[in-house]
């Protein structure tokens, strides 16, 4: 009621004094008294030469514009200021991820954005959305050359808000890695990438149960010595932590593998001829193969090792049969085998295109993470060998997203990668569930070494790790307070004001941030608090709800069929 009645007091008020102005402007009379009833009731009593109803209802129409105006620019100031703690960046410190000026750094970095004026330039061309300033909605993109880190927990918006909207905007090529597929990424975006490339699915393990309809020679890099080790590097990153990498019983199997891919692929070989060769280490095969080859340091190494201590021998190569246990699956290992009726993968043709690349792979003990590692990181390095062909830099750049990176994309020196991938226009963004997470993956130096390369990190709900917790707290940093204070006394009453330093945000508000929230770090810019723009509440988001529905509806009648014929075969056998 005081609302209302304040509603009337204000806008009467608004009204008298238009009223008087009109009619003072007009030279039609007097001043008129402060009446609020007369002026609501009776307008024409007060100012009679006003009694147009044009000049009348001037009065009413433009004082509520008036009052619409103030009231519309207070609940925004309202919201922008409400629950953003003091200290956090403001726009003005956010400027460079803003649209103006990250409309014109992407026509800096991008050749054929050249002739485009930034504000013509697309919303997708600008940079990957990162979310709106918190309570707005101002966009907050990263540019195209920032690398990416996102710790966040599950269900917390990682894929709804992030992924899947920055596959469905990307300008160029695609790279995402997962270990779902069912009401994930994969669903959400492969009819609309579909739309603007060809799309490559590689899943070995069967996550969507698709059709193999092509192939990748995962040898093709592993023709020299440094090929080869970083292959050799993926298969025992995939089944040892990185603590356990360094003993002697991996390094020696890492060394054997190194060996064993380089003779396989000098000599032609699939892949599966390595796991023969492991099956019998007393093959002089791939010695001979590396000796013709010119070869001999590594030749040695291996003859040295098969003519070793038979107990240290047998040690050394059943760890190198664990490392490679997932290609013993001979559905496996055809995705990674020459098949001439298939279309063969290329990652140097992908990085000029604007296809799609879905590497999808359980996760845990015999999974195929080894595999889908050696082609992410081989994509990556195709396309940074192809950046410096082309001047330096992809245009468009390529994208990609290292989703469940800790379960499925263990890539050991992907911090070293961090430091350059961004310069060649090569974009990852590394998602992960927790810090610790990381650290399991690459060490303690190795997460450093990742979290400070990453030029842009998003922090979102559900941080638990109170360490972390508290790091994150520390480097948002503190702001002064004013504090006013009262005291009594007998010569009566006295207030002082003094100043005190308090975090930002202490570690229990990171922890407690809502869902749909996220803490922005960017390189050179004050912490921000973040809005997430899931893909569900985009304009068009019913056409990507149902073709994410038909795509999960497809995996099912896949399984569903897979099902049936096995036991078909079985009922037959």
């Amino acid at each position: 009621m005081l609302g209302v009645a304040g509603v009337f007091l204000g806008g009467g008020s608004v009204a008298w004094l238009f009223g008087n102005l009109t009619n003072f402007l007009l030279g039609s009379g007097p001043w008129a008294r402060y009446q609020i009833a007369e002026t609501i009731l009776h307008p024409a009593r007060l100012w009679p030469a006003l009694s147009q109803p044009a000049l009348i209802a001037g009065c009413y129409v433009v004082p509520a514009l008036v009052l619409l105006t103030i009231a519309a620019l207070g609940v925004k100031l309202w919201l922008r200021l409400r629950r953003n703690p003091q200290g956090l960046a403001s726009r003005r410190d956010l400027a460079a991820l803003l649209p103006k000026e990250i409309a014109a750094k992407a026509i800096d970095l991008r050749p054929s954005l050249s002739n485009v004026k930034p504000a013509q330039v697309k919303p997708e061309d600008r940079g990957i959305l990162l979310g709106t300033l918190k309570n707005t909605r101002t966009e907050a993109r990263s540019s195209w050359e920032d690398v990416l880190l996102l710790i966040m927990a599950p269900r917390s918006g990682k894929t709804s808000g992030m992924a899947i909207p920055a596959i469905l905007r990307a300008p160029g090529p695609v790279l995402l890695t997962s270990n779902k597929a069912a009401r994930d990424a994969f669903t959400a975006t492969v009819d609309a990438r579909a739309e603007v490339g060809t799309v490559w699915t590689l899943d070995p393990q069967q996550i969507a149960h698709a059709p193999r309809e092509m192939w990748w020679d995962i040898l093709a890099d592993a023709r020299d010595l440094a090929g080869a080790r970083r292959l050799a590097g993926h298969f025992v990153s995939a089944s040892v932590d990185e603590s356990s990498q360094g003993d002697f019983w991996s390094t020696a199997a890492a060394n054997t593998l190194t060996a064993l891919f380089l003779a396989a692929a000098r000599s032609g070989r699939p892949i599966t001829g390595v796991l023969a060769w492991l099956a019998s280490p007393a093959d002089r095969t791939p010695v001979d193969v590396l000796q013709d080859a010119g070869l001999d340091a590594v030749a040695a190494q291996l003859q040295g090792t098969v003519a070793g201590a038979v107990e240290t021998r047998d040690g050394i190569f059943e760890t190198a049969r664990q490392y490679a246990a997932c290609l013993l699956d001979p559905a496996i290992a055809a995705w990674v085998t020459p098949d001439p009726t298939l279309l063969e993968f290329q990652p140097n043709a992908f990085a000029t295109s604007r296809d799609t690349l879905f590497l999808l792979s359980k996760d845990g003990g015999g999974s195929a993470s080894a595999i889908i590692a050696a082609a992410a990181d081989a994509v990556m390095r195709s396309a940074v060998i192809q950046a410096e062909r082309d001047g330096g830099r992809l245009d468009p750049p390529l994208l990609a997203i290292l989703d469940e990176a800790a379960n499925v994309c263990k890539i050991s020196d992907l911090p070293d990668l961090y430091s350059h991938l961004g310069s060649r226009g090569v974009i990852p963004v590394t998602i992960l569930q927790s810090y610790r997470q990381g650290v399991r993956v690459w060490g303690e130096a190795g997460m450093d070494a990742l979290w400070s390369a990453a030029t842009i990190k998003v922090i979102g709900s559900g941080i638990d790790d109170a360490d972390f917790a508290d790091k994150l707290s520390r480097l948002v940093g503190e702001h002064e307070v004013q504090t006013v204070s009262t005291s009594n006394s007998e010569s009566g009453q006295s207030t002082s004001v003094s100043m005190r330093t308090e975090k930002i945000l202490p570690a229990d508000e990171i922890r407690a941030l809502p869902k749909g929230s996220a803490l922005l770090l960017a390189t050179g810019i004050r912490p921000a608090l973040l809005d997430l723009k899931p893909w569900y509440r985009e304009s068009n988001a019913k056409q990507l709800g149902a073709a994410s529905a038909h795509a999960t509806a497809a995996i099912t009648q896949r399984a569903i069929a897979k099902t049936v014929r096995r036991e078909d075969f079985g009922t037959a056998a």
